[in-house]
Order: C-alpha cells, then structure tokens, then sequence
C-alpha cells in the first residue's frame, strides 16, 4: 500500500488550514450573524458551502465514488496547480509528463518552481513507456497523462496507464477531461484500487458550461483532504453550486449533446478526407480532430480570414503542419467546410 502522507511537502502536512465560520457549523439556524455578512441582498449576501457538501453528494451518486474522493476546483487547472502545492518541493521535487499535451501542467510547474521532464511521444501518439519510467527519479512526485489527450486526440491504452500507475512512487494524475466522448472507460470505476491514482474531470466540455469554471478531481480521501487542505475557502461560488445541481438533473439532455457531437464528428472526417489539402486526420477521442494540411499557417490565416477560429499546432512537438479542430455545430461545420474547400480551390488555380 502506497502512503501518500510520504510524498507531502513537509510544510503542508504541518498546515493549519484557514477555518471559515460555515467550517465550525453544521444544521439549520435561522439568523446568521457569523460571518460578517450583509443581511440584504440574499441570497448572494452569504457564503458558499466551502465543501459543496450537496453538490458533491449529488455528483457522487451520479459518477458513482463517494463524496470524499471529490475535490471541486474552479476548472481542472486549480486541480493541477494545487497537487503541485501539495506535493512539489520548489526547486527539488520534478514532475513528469508526455509531450505534446495540455500546456498548463507545464505552466503550473514553472509557477510553482519545479522542474518539468518532458518525455515525447512515439511518431503514431503512442506512449512511450520505458522512456517515461526512465525519466523518473527519486524526487518525482507526479506523472501527468492527459487521456483521451490533448492535442493528438487519443486515448491510451488502460495496461500502459495501469503499469505506470503501479510503477510509479508518487501521484499519477489521469486528465479524462475528454473521457464523455471515448469508448475506453474512465479510471473513476478503478479508483479504490489505487490510492496515488488522481483522475481530472472537468464541466467545461461534454456538459457544455466552460464559461462556469468548474473541474472535479478524484482520489483517495487521503488526497482530497490534502487538497481542502490548501485551497482557498469558499473556492466555488453558490450560484456556480446551484448552477451544477441542476445540471447534473439535465444528465439526459446532456448525453444528447455528446450524441450529437459524435455523429457530426465522424460525418466531418468523412467530408475532410476528400479534400486535396488534407495529409492526414488522425484517430480522435474527443470533441476535436487534429488534421495534418498541406500547409497549416497558410489555411489558418484564410479562415481567419472567413472569421473561423481553429487552433494551429504546428509548432508543438510532432504536430507540424497540423490545425486542432474543435466539434461544433453542423451548421458551423458546414461553414467551415465550405471555408476548406474554397481554400482548396483556391490553391489550384
């Protein structure tokens, strides 16, 4: 059995944490004269739950874990960030991760002082193994695997994350914040099975509220009290609270959507595939299709141009040449497609 409390910065594992007046009181009370708070204006007047105890009752039945292998964050990066917090020493501890990826694991290890090992991946997006597992050392203390993956599209296969999870002396942490859109299945059903196992989950994709700003992470109780540990009180806000429990009733109408952005997103490929300037479209597990072009700034700019946002990749790691295409509508897809192939034509003449 892996101890987490081993791989804590010393100063966290001493850390009194801060003790909000809604942490000392738990029931019902009809005047509240605690906080400080305005009696007017309610109900914006009070304090959130700093533990989003209902929502996290609720979110447990419906990912089916437990409410304390829940850290609610504002989006995943909070998630990320605050792991580095917890168990990165600035300027001794490393943290390890594919290349390319999800930027802000990066971002927060320079924000935080620790160093960052890069490890590539293989030509096809596969997972190099053996080079992530020689990359680590003594004073690695988290291995990020962001799967289905961003910007490749792919999703690894289950032994390889299981045999590094298992390897690993410190936290493994799993970002599934595309896993509504995969077939593989998500790490949360394994969960009990590995105490430094910390899988990310986010609302901003598949539920369709970016612009909310909420991320979930879970792990084991021991993790999440670390995590309550070092975040900011009242972190989540209450109308981001409330606004989460009635998304969360709206399950079906949500699995609708991620139905819908399936079926675009093969009939995409489809039409993608005829057109001349398009090298190759690689296997995707997400709302997004990363396309290698004939020449990627040059298209980018002529949709630009048309007033359509991609994303070019071309100078991340093995992505040359390549725009990330995010899933849209059919009607926005259909734009952009006209876009292409007026650009196509374009090169002909």
């Amino acid at each position: 059995m892996k101890q987490i409390d081993q791989w804590v910065r010393p100063n966290i594992r001493q850390l009194k944490p801060y003790s909000s007046a809604r942490n000392e009181f738990s029931g019902e009370a009809s005047v509240w004269l605690d906080a400080n708070e305005s009696p007017f204006n309610a109900p914006y007047n009070r304090y959130p739950d700093p533990l989003q105890t209902t929502l996290k009752n609720r979110l447990a039945r419906q990912r089916g874990v437990r409410p304390d292998q829940i850290f609610l964050g504002v989006g995943s990066d909070e998630a990320i960030d605050l792991l580095y917090r917890i168990f990165c020493e600035p300027g001794k501890n490393n943290a390890v991760s594919i290349v390319p990826t999800y930027g802000m694991y990066k971002v927060c290890a320079d924000i935080n002082g620790v160093e960052y090992r890069e490890v590539p991946l293989h030509d096809d997006f596969s997972l190099d193994v053996e080079a992530l597992e020689a990359a680590v050392d003594s004073d690695s203390r988290l291995l990020f695997l962001c799967s289905p993956n961003n910007p490749t599209g792919n999703a690894f296969p289950a032994g390889e994350i299981e045999r590094l999870i298992t390897a690993f002396d410190g936290i493994v942490v799993v970002d599934e914040a595309y896993i509504d859109f995969s077939s593989h299945p998500s790490w949360l059903r394994r969960l009990d099975e590995f105490p430094n196992l910390v899988v990310l989950q986010t609302f901003s994709k598949a539920w369709g509220s970016a612009g909310v700003r909420l991320g979930m992470a879970f792990a084991s109780p021991s993790v999440i009290g670390y995590y309550n540990k070092v975040k900011y009180p009242y972190n989540i806000s209450a109308p981001v609270q409330r606004y989460a429990l009635d998304l969360l009733d709206r399950e079906g109408e949500v699995r609708s959507w991620v139905d819908e952005i399936l079926t675009v997103r093969a009939l995409f490929i489809e039409r993608l595939e005829e057109l001349p300037v398009v090298v190759k479209i690689y296997p995707t597990d997400a709302n997004f299709v990363l396309v290698r072009m004939d020449n990627a700034p040059a298209i980018y700019e002529w949709l630009v141009a048309e007033g359509i946002v991609v994303r070019n990749r071309s100078s991340v790691a093995l992505c040359g040449n390549c725009l990330r295409i995010t899933v849209g509508a059919a009607g926005e897809m259909d734009i952009l497609m006209e876009a292409l192939r007026r650009y196509s034509q374009s090169v002909k003449l």
